[in-house]
């Protein structure tokens, strides 16, 4: 499959099959992710790969009810480090680099998971607070 055939083919999924992702795809993802081009190399981003079954359903409840995340066979949540990005570029790398890196990352994700045939949905709908609180991520490294 050829780049254009993967940006033109991909599409939001929010219906999913009942299988089990294998660590082996989920691996694949996340090194799609972080071959992404960053601001002088920084690379900002954490993944949190979730399986539980009640994890889900909070991080759906966190994500204005959106029913889909918590049927996903798993769900991987880009959080961005600014603390990574504030080191290098102050401010800037906080309100501007990390969210361009981890949104690199992301779509390198997303064109992968098409290429191999695998449904996905980027969300960008959710309160960052109550979803670092879910899963713990430490202060200054939230999903963006």
């Amino acid at each position: 499959m050829d780049t254009s055939e993967a940006i033109e083919g991909r599409r939001s999924v929010r219906a999913f099959k009942n299988r089990r992702v294998s660590t082996e795809i989920i691996e694949k993802l996340i090194d799609a992710a972080r071959w992404a081009p960053s601001a002088g190399n920084v690379q900002p981003w954490e993944f949190v790969v979730v399986r539980d079954e009640e994890v889900k359903a909070q991080l759906a409840d966190a994500a204005s009810d959106q029913a889909f995340i918590k049927e996903a066979p798993v769900v991987i949540v880009v959080c961005a480090d600014e603390n990574r990005s504030v080191r290098e570029y102050g401010s800037r790398g906080k309100e501007l680099y990390c969210i361009q890196d981890t949104a690199a990352a992301v779509q390198n994700m997303l064109l992968t998971a098409y290429s191999i045939g695998l449904g996905i949905c980027w969300v960008g709908a959710f309160r960052e607070d109550k979803i670092g609180e879910i899963l713990n991520v430490p202060e200054g490294a939230p999903p963006p």
